[in-house]
């Protein structure tokens, strides 16, 4: 129960977060591509890469990563947004910043992820 708790309370600062974030780029933005739901995965799959490496190498209790990686990194990214976006792109006849999105998010996403991991090998 204590787990479900701290999962809830983290994840009511990572939809936040994210919200707060987008609205932030989205404002300063000059491109078609969803700048601000890019920047919010790439982040969150670098600090959830991240957590996982401090959790299988360096001990961290699975009720913090459930709280971080579940709670505030499950809130914060959005996997919906980024399908709703890359599918308004393809709507508006944008098929090349479609195509960026996906590939950008997709491969730059699991070099974030990595590069977390790896972060945490030798920290």
């Amino acid at each position: 129960m204590l787990t479900l708790l701290a999962v809830s309370a983290a994840s009511a600062i990572g939809a936040p977060a994210r919200y707060l974030l987008d609205r932030t780029i989205a404002g300063r933005r000059t491109s078609r591509l969803p700048l601000g739901t890019m920047t919010i995965n790439l982040t969150g799959a670098f600090l959830l890469g991240l957590l996982t490496g401090l959790a299988v190498h360096h001990g961290m209790p699975k009720g913090m990563l459930a709280m971080l990686g579940t709670g505030f990194c499950g809130a914060y990214t959005t996997f919906s947004t980024f399908s709703y976006e890359t599918m308004r792109l393809v709507e508006d006849g944008s098929i090349a910043e479609a195509g960026t999105n996906v590939a950008v998010s997709l491969l730059a996403g699991t070099a974030a992820a990595a590069l977390g991991l790896g972060l945490a090998l030798i920290v």
